[in-house]
C-alpha cells in the first residue's frame, strides 16, 4: 500500500492553527488549558469529526481522537504530539506532530482506506511545562510517572489548579489515565537544535532521549546598602549565584564533546532595589547529558557548587529537584520501521539523540515508542523565530504515513 500525503493542505492546516494565539513576531502564544489552546483542540476536534473520527478526553485533558480499523479489538497505532506553546513559542513545535496525524488521516480518508489496527491521534496537555511544571506532566501522569491528583493540584504563577484550568477549558474528562493502551506511539517533531540543518539532511530517525534534570535554588544572604557595607562584609546571595553560573557554565564548555548541557533560565532577586546589596535570590537549574552516569556526577558537581558558593559568600542555599527524565532509548522495532521509510523514500538521514524531552520520553514507558525529526531554521525553537520549511514538514509527514501504515497493517516499511 502506497499513498502520498497532500504538502499543500498540510502546510495550510499549519497556517490556520497559527492564527489561534498569533504573537506580534509572527509566533504562536496558546498556553497550556487557556481559552487558545482550546480553541486550537476544538478546531483539531472540527477537522476530525468530518473524517468521523471520534474523540475521548482522559482526567488529565489528554485529547484521543481515534480512526476506525478492521480489528478494533486491537490496541491502535498512534502519533501526535502538542498543541500548547511557550509564551512567545513559535508555529511547528508540537504542532506539527499533531496536524501532520490530521494529514495522514486526510489522506487515508479520501483514499477510502481502513487499517487492519485503529489509528489514534493524541494530544498531550501541558507538554511545554511554561504554565504548569513540570513539562510533560499529562504523558507523564498516562505512563504512571504522577498521580492523577498531584497533576490536577499543580499550579500556574496566579495559583490556578491544573484541575481547576481543566473545568474551565471544557476539556476535564472522564476517562481514566492510562487508557487506552497503544500497540505503539510515533511522534513528529522539528529538531529544535541545528544537527540536521548542518548536515543537509531531511530526517532525523531519532533513537532516543537525553537525561535531563530540573531543580529549584534559593541563596538567602543579607540585604543591606549598597554604599556603606564593605565588599569584603557583604553576604550578596546574588553573587553567589553568578558564581554558581559561572562554574557550572565553565564545566559544560570544558566537555570537548559537548553532552553536557546547564541552563539557568530563570532568575529572580527577591524585592531588589538598585542600591540594596541582594538579600535573596531564586533560580532555576537544568541539566542534561546523554548518559545517565555523566549526569549523575553532573548533579553531583551541581550540589558541591552550589554549597562553596554558600560558604564563599556567607548565604544559606537550599535545592529542590522537582524534576528527573532519565536517559531514554527507544524501542529499537520502531527505530527500525521510522528509518526504513525514510531510505524507501530516498530521503537523506541520520539517527541521533533528542536534547530536548517530549511527551515520548514518557509513552515509551508503556509503549513501543519512536520519533522522527525534521529541521528548523538555525535550530531555533521556543522562539517567535521558529520556522521549518513546508518541503521538511512534508517530508516528515510522510515517513510518519508510512511507517504508521505499516504498523497498523502489520508489514514492514520496505514493503510499501
Amino acid at each position: 500500500m502506497h499513498v502520498t500525503i497532500d504538502a499543500e493542505r498540510l502546510w495550510e492546516s499549519l497556517m490556520a492553527m497559527a492564527e489561534i494565539g498569533p504573537t506580534q513576531h509572527g509566533g504562536s502564544c496558546r498556553l497550556a488549558l487557556t481559552d487558545e489552546d482550546a480553541a486550537g483542540r476544538r478546531r483539531l476536534i472540527e477537522w476530525c469529526e468530518a473524517l468521523g473520527c471520534t474523540w475521548r478526553v482522559d482526567r488529565v485533558g489528554n485529547l484521543f481522537i481515534r480512526r476506525a480499523g478492521r480489528r478494533d479489538d486491537l490496541d491502535p497505532v498512534a502519533t501526535g504530539s502538542h498543541l500548547d506553546t511557550q509564551p512567545r513559542g513559535g508555529r511547528f513545535d508540537g504542532v506539527l506532530g499533531v496536524l501532520a496525524g490530521l494529514e495522514v488521516f486526510r489522506t487515508l480518508d479520501e483514499r477510502g482506506i481502513v487499517t487492519e489496527r485503529p489509528l489514534e491521534l493524541v494530544v498531550w496537555t501541558n507538554e511545554e511545562g511554561s504554565r504548569f511544571a513540570p513539562a510533560m506532566v499529562a504523558s507523564g501522569t498516562y505512563a504512571g510517572e504522577f498521580s492523577v491528583e498531584s497533576t490536577l493540584a499543580r499550579e500556574d504563577r496566579d495559583g490556578v489548579t491544573l484541575g481547576a484550568a481543566l473545568e474551565a477549558s471544557g476539556f476535564a474528562g472522564g476517562m481514566a489515565v492510562g487508557e487506552p493502551r497503544l500497540d505503539s506511539f510515533f511522534e513528529l517533531h522539528i529538531e529544535q537544535g541545528p544537527v540536521l540543518e548542518a548536515a543537509g539532511e531531511s530526517i532525523g530517525v531519532v533513537a532516543g532521549v537525553q537525561g535531563m534534570r530540573w531543580y529549584d535554588v534559593s541563596l538567602d544572604g543579607q540585604a543591606a546598602h549598597a554604599g556603606p557595607t564593605p565588599m569584603r562584609l557583604r553576604r550578596d546571595a546574588l553573587a553567589a549565584a553568578a558564581r554558581l553560573i559561572d562554574r557550572l557554565q565553565s564545566h559544560a564548555l570544558g566537555d570537548a564533546r559537548g553532552d553536557t548541557k546547564v541552563t539557568f533560565g530563570c532568575l529572580d532577586i527577591v524585592q531588589g532595589s538598585r542600591n540594596v546589596i541582594p538579600g535573596e535570590t531564586r533560580l532555576t537549574v537544568d541539566l542534561r547529558h546523554v548518559d545517565e552516569t555523566e549526569l549523575d556526577a553532573l548533579e553531583q558537581r551541581f550540589e558541591r557548587e552550589l554549597a562553596a558558593c554558600g560558604e564563599v559568600f556567607g548565604v544559606t542555599t537550599r535545592f529542590e529537584r522537582i524534576w528527573k527524565s532519565p536517559v531514554v532509548h527507544f524501542d529499537a522495532a520502531c527505530v527500525e520501521a521510522v528509518e526504513a521509510a525514510t531510505r524507501t523514500r530516498g530521503f537523506s538521514y541520520r539517527r541521533l539523540l533528542s536534547g530536548a524531552g517530549h511527551d515520548s520520553v514518557y509513552v515509551s514507558r508503556v509503549a513501543p515508542t519512536a520519533m522522527i525529526f525534521v529541521p528548523c531554521r538555525d535550530g531555533i525553537s521556543h522562539n517567535e523565530a521558529e520556522y521549518a520549511s513546508p518541503e521538511h514538514c512534508a517530508r516528515g509527514c510522510q515517513v510518519l504515513a508510512d511507517t504508521l501504515l505499516a504498523r497498523a497493517n502489520g508489514y514492514a516499511t520496505e514493503a510499501l
